[in-house]
């Protein structure tokens, strides 16, 4: 698991929650290995909420 990865659920930006989506990307060389596939996972539910939120939060 990355350093960067929060397995906590703390609440995020999407910017933030897409940063590390990206990262994960480029420190995997674009082929996920199960651990990170289930990671990235988790982060793209994480972006998507926080996504949610801020189009809540700005209506």
């Amino acid at each position: 698991m990355s350093p960067d990865f929060d397995p906590s659920g703390s609440a995020r930006s999407a910017a933030a929650l897409n940063e590390q989506i990206r990262a994960l990307w480029m420190r995997a060389g674009g082929s996920l290995s199960a651990q990170e596939r289930s990671e990235y996972e988790l982060l793209v539910v994480r972006w998507a909420e926080a996504i949610r939120g801020e189009i809540i939060e700005a209506a």
